[in-house]
């Protein structure tokens, strides 16, 4: 995603030479210069490659949460039908729905009392 907007790698800019001039840079210093940049760069690769990895593996936690949300609300409407077919009796088991389900909702949509 990332090495598509990328012009370097730290490869390419290991292996650059410049034409050396009369009037040019010290080439150790420019070579330090360059040192330090590879480690940069190897470093942000570094860091987005596991930003990725944990982006990847938020979204599929996230997923999962959010189907499970779906069929639990469907076990709650199912049971609310049941409910109001019964004369508005509700049992225990399904009150243990509804909390669950809230508490889905603040994990997943991020919501506060």
């Amino acid at each position: 995603m990332y090495n598509e907007r990328l012009f370097l790698t730290p490869q390419e800019i290991l292996d650059k030479e410049f034409k050396v001039d009369a009037k040019g840079y010290r080439p150790q210093e420019v070579d330090k210069f360059l040192d330090m940049v590879i480690r940069d760069y190897t470093e942000f690769m570094s860091i987005i490659k596991k930003l990725q990895s944990d982006n990847k593996v938020l979204a599929e936690d996230n997923a999962r949460i959010k189907a499970e949300y779906r069929k639990l609300k469907a076990v709650i409407d199912s049971a609310e039908d049941a409910t109001n077919n019964n004369g508005g009796k509700m049992n225990f088991n399904n009150l243990d729905l509804l909390k669950r389900i809230s508490n889905l909702e603040k994990i997943v949509y991020g919501k506060e009392e």
